[in-house]
Protein backbone atom coordinates (compact mmCIF):
# COMPACT_ATOMS: atom_id res chain seq x y z
CA UNK A 1 0.00 0.00 0.00
CA UNK A 2 1.30 3.17 -0.83
CA UNK A 3 2.58 5.73 2.05
CA UNK A 4 0.88 8.73 2.86
CA UNK A 5 1.97 11.77 1.05
CA UNK A 6 4.54 13.80 3.27
CA UNK A 7 3.34 16.88 4.51
CA UNK A 8 4.35 19.69 1.98
CA UNK A 9 7.40 21.82 3.51
CA UNK A 10 10.26 23.09 2.81
CA UNK A 11 12.31 20.63 4.08
CA UNK A 12 14.37 17.10 2.74
CA UNK A 13 11.87 13.77 2.91
CA UNK A 14 14.21 11.23 5.01
CA UNK A 15 16.11 9.14 2.78
CA UNK A 16 17.83 5.63 3.06
CA UNK A 17 18.28 4.83 -0.62
CA UNK A 18 18.36 6.55 -3.91
CA UNK A 19 17.53 4.84 -7.18
CA UNK A 20 19.57 6.53 -10.14
CA UNK A 21 19.76 5.99 -13.59
CA UNK A 22 23.19 5.33 -14.95
CA UNK A 23 23.99 7.53 -18.53
CA UNK A 24 27.12 8.84 -19.70
CA UNK A 25 26.98 12.04 -17.17
CA UNK A 26 28.10 11.14 -13.84
CA UNK A 27 27.82 14.10 -12.02
CA UNK A 28 23.70 14.12 -10.98
CA UNK A 29 24.24 10.62 -9.77
CA UNK A 30 27.07 11.33 -7.87
CA UNK A 31 26.68 15.35 -6.31
CA UNK A 32 23.24 14.27 -4.33
CA UNK A 33 24.77 11.11 -3.06
CA UNK A 34 27.36 12.86 -1.36
CA UNK A 35 25.49 15.83 0.11
CA UNK A 36 24.42 15.53 3.58
CA UNK A 37 21.21 16.55 3.15
CA UNK A 38 21.02 13.92 0.48
CA UNK A 39 23.12 11.36 1.27
CA UNK A 40 21.69 8.04 0.97
CA UNK A 41 22.88 4.94 3.13
CA UNK A 42 22.78 2.66 -0.26
CA UNK A 43 22.43 3.59 -4.39
CA UNK A 44 20.56 1.40 -6.05
CA UNK A 45 22.05 1.65 -10.26
CA UNK A 46 19.52 0.95 -13.09
CA UNK A 47 22.04 -0.25 -15.78
CA UNK A 48 21.68 -0.78 -19.19
CA UNK A 49 24.43 -2.95 -20.80
CA UNK A 50 26.42 -0.20 -22.70
CA UNK A 51 26.39 1.47 -19.11
CA UNK A 52 27.84 -0.91 -17.08
CA UNK A 53 31.71 0.64 -17.64
CA UNK A 54 30.42 4.10 -16.16
CA UNK A 55 28.12 2.06 -13.28
CA UNK A 56 31.69 0.49 -12.17
CA UNK A 57 33.45 4.30 -12.29
CA UNK A 58 30.17 5.47 -10.12
CA UNK A 59 30.21 2.61 -8.46
CA UNK A 60 34.27 2.52 -7.12
CA UNK A 61 33.60 6.49 -6.31
CA UNK A 62 30.47 5.70 -4.18
CA UNK A 63 31.81 2.77 -2.17
CA UNK A 64 35.10 4.04 -1.35
CA UNK A 65 32.95 7.16 0.79
CA UNK A 66 31.11 3.92 2.69
CA UNK A 67 27.91 4.11 0.43
CA UNK A 68 26.69 0.92 -0.61
CA UNK A 69 25.98 0.54 -4.35
CA UNK A 70 24.38 -2.36 -5.85
CA UNK A 71 22.78 -2.84 -9.40
CA UNK A 72 19.69 -3.47 -11.07
CA UNK A 73 20.40 -4.79 -15.01
CA UNK A 74 17.67 -3.33 -17.67
CA UNK A 75 17.79 -5.56 -20.48
CA UNK A 76 16.55 -2.73 -22.89
CA UNK A 77 16.56 0.74 -22.24
CA UNK A 78 14.57 1.74 -25.02
CA UNK A 79 11.77 -0.24 -23.92
CA UNK A 80 9.50 1.29 -21.76
CA UNK A 81 6.89 -1.01 -21.16
CA UNK A 82 9.96 -3.44 -20.13
CA UNK A 83 11.83 -0.89 -18.15
CA UNK A 84 8.84 -0.62 -16.33
CA UNK A 85 7.95 -3.93 -15.89
CA UNK A 86 11.34 -4.60 -14.38
CA UNK A 87 11.57 -1.14 -12.07
CA UNK A 88 8.20 -3.05 -10.45
CA UNK A 89 9.70 -5.69 -9.93
CA UNK A 90 12.64 -4.30 -7.80
CA UNK A 91 9.97 -1.55 -5.59
CA UNK A 92 8.05 -4.93 -4.93
CA UNK A 93 11.32 -6.07 -3.64
CA UNK A 94 12.14 -3.10 -1.86
CA UNK A 95 8.86 -3.25 0.31
CA UNK A 96 10.21 -2.14 3.62
CA UNK A 97 11.61 1.32 1.98
CA UNK A 98 8.59 1.94 0.02
CA UNK A 99 6.30 1.55 2.56
CA UNK A 100 8.18 4.39 4.31
CA UNK A 101 9.06 6.40 1.81
CA UNK A 102 12.54 6.24 2.08
CA UNK A 103 13.54 5.52 -1.39
CA UNK A 104 14.00 8.46 -3.49
CA UNK A 105 14.54 8.46 -7.27
CA UNK A 106 16.65 10.39 -9.48
CA UNK A 107 15.61 10.78 -12.24
CA UNK A 108 18.19 13.04 -14.04
CA UNK A 109 20.19 10.54 -15.91
CA UNK A 110 19.49 7.30 -18.60
CA UNK A 111 17.39 7.35 -21.45
CA UNK A 112 14.19 9.30 -22.16
CA UNK A 113 11.82 5.42 -21.93
CA UNK A 114 14.51 4.72 -18.52
CA UNK A 115 13.37 8.40 -16.85
CA UNK A 116 9.53 8.10 -18.04
CA UNK A 117 9.22 4.71 -16.46
CA UNK A 118 10.88 5.44 -13.16
CA UNK A 119 9.35 8.69 -12.40
CA UNK A 120 5.78 6.82 -13.53
CA UNK A 121 6.70 3.78 -11.28
CA UNK A 122 7.98 5.82 -8.55
CA UNK A 123 5.45 8.66 -8.56
CA UNK A 124 2.49 5.42 -8.20
CA UNK A 125 4.22 4.36 -4.88
CA UNK A 126 4.17 8.21 -3.45
CA UNK A 127 7.92 7.86 -3.44
CA UNK A 128 10.07 11.41 -3.51
CA UNK A 129 11.53 12.02 -6.70
CA UNK A 130 13.82 14.71 -7.32
CA UNK A 131 15.92 15.67 -10.69
CA UNK A 132 19.45 17.77 -11.05
CA UNK A 133 19.63 20.98 -13.31
CA UNK A 134 22.69 20.11 -15.36
CA UNK A 135 23.49 23.83 -15.68
CA UNK A 136 23.14 24.98 -11.58
CA UNK A 137 23.95 21.88 -10.18
CA UNK A 138 20.84 22.55 -8.38
CA UNK A 139 18.25 19.70 -6.80
CA UNK A 140 14.90 20.03 -7.78
CA UNK A 141 12.41 18.16 -5.60
CA UNK A 142 9.51 16.90 -8.81
CA UNK A 143 7.62 15.12 -5.81
CA UNK A 144 5.86 15.74 -3.43
CA UNK A 145 4.99 19.21 -4.30
CA UNK A 146 5.99 22.09 -1.94
CA UNK A 147 9.42 21.26 -1.29
CA UNK A 148 12.43 23.59 -1.70
CA UNK A 149 14.74 23.46 -4.56
CA UNK A 150 18.23 23.55 -2.94
CA UNK A 151 21.96 23.79 -3.77
CA UNK A 152 24.14 21.05 -4.00
CA UNK A 153 26.99 20.93 -2.25
CA UNK A 154 30.02 21.39 -3.62
CA UNK A 155 32.23 18.37 -1.85
CA UNK A 156 33.97 16.87 -4.55
CA UNK A 157 37.37 16.68 -5.36
CA UNK A 158 39.41 16.27 -8.66
CA UNK A 159 40.58 12.64 -8.27
CA UNK A 160 36.90 11.66 -7.25
CA UNK A 161 35.27 13.89 -9.93
CA UNK A 162 37.72 12.08 -12.38
CA UNK A 163 37.19 8.86 -11.10
CA UNK A 164 33.79 8.76 -11.87
CA UNK A 165 34.75 9.77 -15.44
CA UNK A 166 36.74 6.64 -15.92
CA UNK A 167 39.78 8.06 -15.40
CA UNK A 168 42.75 7.54 -12.34
CA UNK A 169 45.42 10.45 -11.36
CA UNK A 170 48.23 9.04 -11.17
CA UNK A 171 49.75 12.01 -9.75
CA UNK A 172 48.86 16.17 -9.62
CA UNK A 173 50.49 19.08 -7.94
CA UNK A 174 48.69 21.80 -5.44
CA UNK A 175 52.04 23.34 -4.68
CA UNK A 176 51.99 27.23 -6.09
CA UNK A 177 54.75 29.24 -7.46
CA UNK A 178 58.05 29.58 -5.44
CA UNK A 179 58.53 32.81 -3.95
CA UNK A 180 61.44 33.67 -5.85
CA UNK A 181 59.47 32.90 -9.12
CA UNK A 182 56.40 35.14 -8.62
CA UNK A 183 57.92 37.77 -9.60
CA UNK A 184 59.73 36.19 -12.58
CA UNK A 185 56.50 34.89 -13.54
CA UNK A 186 54.34 38.10 -13.70
CA UNK A 187 57.06 39.65 -15.63
CA UNK A 188 56.81 37.30 -18.45
CA UNK A 189 53.23 36.99 -18.49
CA UNK A 190 52.80 40.99 -18.90
CA UNK A 191 55.73 41.08 -21.46
CA UNK A 192 54.42 38.45 -24.00
CA UNK A 193 54.55 40.10 -26.86
CA UNK A 194 58.37 42.08 -26.22
CA UNK A 195 60.51 38.58 -25.69
CA UNK A 196 58.31 35.97 -28.06
CA UNK A 197 61.52 35.09 -30.37
CA UNK A 198 64.09 35.11 -27.30
CA UNK A 199 61.71 33.08 -25.03
CA UNK A 200 61.13 30.63 -27.33
CA UNK A 201 64.78 30.14 -28.08
CA UNK A 202 64.70 29.45 -24.60
CA UNK A 203 62.05 26.82 -24.60
CA UNK A 204 63.79 25.01 -27.50
CA UNK A 205 67.39 25.05 -25.27
CA UNK A 206 65.10 24.02 -21.96
CA UNK A 207 63.54 20.89 -24.20
CA UNK A 208 66.61 19.70 -25.80
CA UNK A 209 67.92 19.29 -22.02
CA UNK A 210 65.19 17.10 -21.37
CA UNK A 211 67.19 14.22 -20.90
CA UNK A 212 70.65 15.04 -19.01
CA UNK A 213 70.22 18.73 -17.63
CA UNK A 214 72.24 20.61 -19.97
CA UNK A 215 71.04 22.11 -23.03
CA UNK A 216 73.28 22.44 -26.13
CA UNK A 217 75.12 25.41 -26.93
CA UNK A 218 72.89 28.51 -28.44
CA UNK A 219 73.88 29.88 -31.56
CA UNK A 220 76.88 32.69 -31.45
CA UNK A 221 74.44 35.16 -32.63
CA UNK A 222 72.46 35.16 -29.74
CA UNK A 223 76.25 36.05 -27.19
CA UNK A 224 75.65 39.51 -29.05
CA UNK A 225 72.11 39.66 -28.68
CA UNK A 226 71.62 42.17 -25.09
CA UNK A 227 67.67 41.39 -25.31
CA UNK A 228 68.46 37.69 -25.49
CA UNK A 229 71.27 38.26 -22.92
CA UNK A 230 69.12 40.02 -20.28
CA UNK A 231 66.76 37.69 -20.54
CA UNK A 232 69.00 34.58 -19.80
CA UNK A 233 70.60 36.99 -16.61
CA UNK A 234 66.80 36.95 -15.33
CA UNK A 235 66.56 33.36 -15.49
CA UNK A 236 69.73 32.90 -14.50
CA UNK A 237 69.34 35.48 -11.23
CA UNK A 238 66.20 33.48 -10.14
CA UNK A 239 68.67 30.06 -9.78
CA UNK A 240 66.87 27.87 -12.88
CA UNK A 241 69.87 27.42 -14.70
CA UNK A 242 73.95 28.39 -14.85
CA UNK A 243 75.49 29.30 -18.08
CA UNK A 244 78.37 26.83 -18.49
CA UNK A 245 80.26 27.95 -22.73
CA UNK A 246 77.05 28.38 -23.83
CA UNK A 247 75.11 25.76 -22.35
CA UNK A 248 72.01 26.30 -19.68
CA UNK A 249 72.48 23.55 -17.12
CA UNK A 250 69.57 23.06 -14.76
CA UNK A 251 69.83 22.41 -11.60
CA UNK A 252 66.85 19.60 -11.38
CA UNK A 253 63.90 18.84 -13.68
CA UNK A 254 61.60 21.51 -11.92
CA UNK A 255 63.26 24.53 -13.22
CA UNK A 256 64.08 23.26 -16.97
CA UNK A 257 60.03 22.46 -16.89
CA UNK A 258 59.79 26.07 -16.23
CA UNK A 259 62.00 27.46 -18.35
CA UNK A 260 60.40 24.94 -20.85
CA UNK A 261 57.51 26.56 -21.02
CA UNK A 262 56.19 25.35 -17.59
CA UNK A 263 56.16 29.20 -16.14
CA UNK A 264 53.12 29.82 -18.15
CA UNK A 265 51.32 26.64 -16.50
CA UNK A 266 52.26 27.51 -13.22
CA UNK A 267 50.86 31.28 -14.12
CA UNK A 268 47.98 30.42 -14.78
CA UNK A 269 47.34 28.16 -11.87
CA UNK A 270 48.65 30.86 -9.56
CA UNK A 271 45.88 33.41 -10.62
CA UNK A 272 43.16 30.71 -10.17
CA UNK A 273 44.51 30.37 -6.83
CA UNK A 274 44.35 33.37 -6.09
CA UNK A 275 40.55 33.79 -6.86
CA UNK A 276 39.67 31.65 -4.24
CA UNK A 277 38.79 34.19 -2.14
CA UNK A 278 36.30 36.05 -4.42
CA UNK A 279 35.34 32.47 -5.76
CA UNK A 280 33.84 30.65 -3.00
CA UNK A 281 32.29 27.95 -4.75
CA UNK A 282 36.10 26.76 -6.64
CA UNK A 283 36.19 23.74 -4.67
CA UNK A 284 39.50 22.03 -6.17
CA UNK A 285 42.65 23.14 -8.26
CA UNK A 286 46.42 20.90 -9.59
CA UNK A 287 47.92 21.87 -11.77
CA UNK A 288 50.79 18.78 -13.78
CA UNK A 289 48.10 16.28 -13.57
CA UNK A 290 48.35 12.56 -14.95
CA UNK A 291 46.00 10.48 -15.69
CA UNK A 292 44.96 7.46 -16.95
CA UNK A 293 41.77 7.08 -18.60
CA UNK A 294 39.69 3.97 -19.82
CA UNK A 295 39.43 3.76 -23.68
CA UNK A 296 36.25 1.89 -24.90
CA UNK A 297 38.41 -1.55 -24.93
CA UNK A 298 39.32 -1.20 -21.38
CA UNK A 299 42.60 -0.35 -21.38
CA UNK A 300 44.11 2.40 -20.08
CA UNK A 301 45.51 6.23 -22.25
CA UNK A 302 47.62 8.19 -20.47
CA UNK A 303 47.16 12.00 -20.83
CA UNK A 304 48.38 14.92 -19.46
CA UNK A 305 46.50 18.14 -18.21
CA UNK A 306 47.82 21.06 -17.67
CA UNK A 307 45.36 22.88 -14.99
CA UNK A 308 42.23 21.38 -13.90
CA UNK A 309 39.84 22.91 -11.25
CA UNK A 310 36.53 22.19 -10.43
CA UNK A 311 33.52 24.95 -9.81
CA UNK A 312 30.01 24.09 -8.48
CA UNK A 313 31.07 20.52 -9.38
CA UNK A 314 31.89 21.26 -12.97
CA UNK A 315 35.14 20.28 -14.64
CA UNK A 316 37.55 23.41 -15.78
CA UNK A 317 40.49 22.38 -17.97
CA UNK A 318 42.85 24.55 -19.29
CA UNK A 319 46.31 23.71 -21.51
CA UNK A 320 49.11 26.35 -21.66
CA UNK A 321 51.15 26.74 -25.13
CA UNK A 322 54.56 28.83 -25.67
CA UNK A 323 55.00 27.25 -29.11
CA UNK A 324 55.32 29.58 -32.08
CA UNK A 325 52.75 28.87 -34.34
CA UNK A 326 53.75 29.55 -37.99
CA UNK A 327 51.58 28.92 -41.25
CA UNK A 328 49.83 26.01 -42.56
CA UNK A 329 51.94 23.63 -39.61
CA UNK A 330 50.96 25.82 -36.66
CA UNK A 331 47.30 25.82 -37.73
CA UNK A 332 47.65 22.10 -38.20
CA UNK A 333 49.06 21.79 -34.45
CA UNK A 334 46.65 24.33 -33.56
CA UNK A 335 43.72 22.15 -34.20
CA UNK A 336 45.23 19.02 -33.04
CA UNK A 337 45.31 21.07 -29.44
CA UNK A 338 42.02 21.90 -29.77
CA UNK A 339 40.83 18.91 -30.41
CA UNK A 340 42.79 16.92 -27.71
CA UNK A 341 41.17 19.61 -25.52
CA UNK A 342 37.66 19.02 -26.82
CA UNK A 343 37.63 15.43 -26.26
CA UNK A 344 39.73 15.65 -22.65
CA UNK A 345 36.71 17.82 -21.89
CA UNK A 346 34.21 15.51 -23.25
CA UNK A 347 35.39 12.47 -21.25
CA UNK A 348 36.21 14.06 -18.42
CA UNK A 349 33.60 16.49 -17.47
CA UNK A 350 30.90 15.67 -19.83
CA UNK A 351 28.34 18.36 -21.23
CA UNK A 352 28.99 21.32 -18.39
CA UNK A 353 32.59 20.83 -18.60
CA UNK A 354 34.79 24.00 -19.77
CA UNK A 355 37.92 24.37 -21.60
CA UNK A 356 40.16 27.35 -22.46
CA UNK A 357 43.64 27.35 -24.38
CA UNK A 358 46.17 29.97 -22.97
CA UNK A 359 49.11 30.60 -25.18
CA UNK A 360 52.01 32.81 -25.07
CA UNK A 361 51.82 33.34 -29.13
CA UNK A 362 48.91 35.07 -30.72
CA UNK A 363 46.79 32.12 -32.81
CA UNK A 364 46.53 31.96 -36.19
CA UNK A 365 42.84 32.82 -37.48
CA UNK A 366 42.11 29.22 -38.61
CA UNK A 367 42.73 28.38 -34.55
CA UNK A 368 40.56 31.03 -33.18
CA UNK A 369 37.57 30.18 -35.28
CA UNK A 370 38.21 26.60 -34.58
CA UNK A 371 37.89 27.50 -30.61
CA UNK A 372 35.06 29.22 -31.11
CA UNK A 373 33.07 26.09 -33.01
CA UNK A 374 34.37 24.25 -30.26
CA UNK A 375 33.46 26.73 -27.76
CA UNK A 376 36.48 26.26 -26.45
CA UNK A 377 37.55 29.72 -24.69
CA UNK A 378 41.26 31.76 -25.78
CA UNK A 379 43.91 33.89 -24.29
CA UNK A 380 46.13 34.61 -26.59
CA UNK A 381 49.42 36.86 -26.71
CA UNK A 382 48.92 40.28 -25.93
CA UNK A 383 45.51 39.34 -24.12
CA UNK A 384 47.56 37.01 -21.63
CA UNK A 385 48.17 40.52 -19.63
CA UNK A 386 44.56 40.28 -19.16
CA UNK A 387 44.34 36.64 -17.98
CA UNK A 388 43.29 37.18 -14.60
CA UNK A 389 40.54 38.81 -15.28
CA UNK A 390 39.42 36.38 -17.69
CA UNK A 391 39.92 33.75 -15.60
CA UNK A 392 37.85 35.63 -13.04
CA UNK A 393 34.74 36.30 -15.62
CA UNK A 394 35.25 32.36 -16.88
CA UNK A 395 35.15 30.78 -13.55
CA UNK A 396 32.72 32.93 -12.24
CA UNK A 397 29.83 32.36 -15.42
CA UNK A 398 27.04 29.93 -14.15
Amino acid sequence: MPSPPLDPVASTPPIDTHLCLVSAQATPNLTPALDPATRPRRVILLVSADMRRRAHWLSSVLAARGTRVETWDLADPWDLEQIQTQILQLLDQEQALVRAGTLALNATGGTKPMSIAAYEACRAYDLPIFYVHPERDRLIWLHPAGLEARDLENRLRLDAFLQAHGAQVQSLSRDGIPPGLSELTGWLASRAADHAGDLGQLNYLAMKAEEGLISPAFDARYRTNRPFQALLGRFADAGLFTIQQDRLVFPDEGARFYVNGGWLEEHVYDLIRRQRGRLPHLQDLARSLNILHENPRGDPVPNEIDVACLAENRLYLVECKTRAWRGGEGEGIGAEALYRLDTLKDLLGGLQAQALLVSFRPLPAAVLRRAADLRIRVCAGPRLAELGADLRQWLAAR
